[in-house]
């Protein structure tokens, strides 16, 4: 079966959207797909970050940080609102893979983005990089 047949219709074609965005690396449109309170969880940080303003510019900068980024597999979970997507890019000199757990509302907004990368090392140069580019912003929208 399809990773579309196991998804709700409305979180397989935000889905599809989310591709389309990726392998044109432009998400100028990426506000439609998040929910005014979309949360996004980083892997270098304990405490999310909240809203769709931020969960856009983290997203929108990470694109632009990594290089050969890549989509290897998808799952889904069995209510048909969250997708597993496994990645791998490159951050300067760094290797790195990871996962993306999207988490959709029945409307197929994006209501909660969450990442986990590996190795460490990867980690840390994603880490700097994103610190050096969104230091300011990132500190307000935690508080």
């Amino acid at each position: 079966m399809s990773l579309a047949a196991q998804l709700h219709p409305a979180a397989a074609a935000s889905l599809e959207r989310w591709h389309q965005f990726v392998a044109a690396k432009d998400l100028s449109a990426l506000p439609e797909l998040l929910h005014p309170q979309a949360v996004f969880r980083s892997p270098m940080a304990h405490t999310p970050y909240p809203g769709a303003q931020a969960v856009n510019l983290i997203l929108n900068t990470v694109l632009k940080v990594f290089e050969d980024f890549t989509y290897h597999r998808e799952l889904a979970t069995a209510d048909g609102l969250s997708v597993v997507l496994e990645f791998s890019a490159r951050v300067g000199e760094r290797d790195l893979k990871g996962i993306d757990m999207i988490r959709f509302d029945e409307s197929g907004q994006i209501v909660e983005f969450e990442v986990m990368i590996r190795p460490m090392s990867g980690l840390q140069a994603l880490g700097a990089e994103m610190a050096q580019r969104l230091a300011p912003f990132l500190a307000a929208a935690k508080r």
